[in-house]
């Protein structure tokens, strides 16, 4: 397994060094991910090994204890492998996740939640309940 290219489109370097990617699910590909984390309303069905976490826009996960698993899975998947992020527009929700990330990285929740608006997408995370979301998460 290996890691992003820095320079690629969405790849954010993490408080604690690890290379995620952020993107808008019909974005240009560019590099494929070894793993994928998908907010999305619809099943995806990309060739790589994924987690759906079935998830409204501009709302939260249907089932939380799945969207927590799946928000660990990247997260130590990313030590390693080239992981992505992804939502339909690659801003509220696939912020939101990023911003949990970071809190894995040791970030407070406000903190984290501000470096992702700084590092990714000034509107990341982009409702108060995806912001009491990654409150929990901290």
């Amino acid at each position: 397994m290996s890691t992003w290219d820095p320079e690629e489109p969405g790849v954010l370097c993490l408080p604690g060094g690890r290379l995620v990617r952020g993107r808008r699910w019909s974005a240009p590909l560019g590099q494929e991910p070894e793993w994928g984390l998908y907010a999305l309303w619809r099943r995806p069905a990309p060739p790589w090994p994924h987690a759906w976490v079935r998830w409204p826009d501009f709302g939260l996960p249907l089932d939380p204890q799945q969207a927590h698993d799946a928000v660990e899975t990247a997260w130590e998947l990313s030590a390693h492998a080239r992981v992505e992020v992804a939502c339909g527009g690659g801003r509220g929700r696939t912020g939101t996740v990023l911003a949990a990330l970071a809190c894995g990285d040791g970030l407070e929740p406000d903190a984290a939640i501000r470096w992702v608006r700084q590092h990714y997408d000034h509107r990341a995370v982009e409702t108060p309940w995806q912001r009491r979301w990654v409150e929990r998460w901290g």
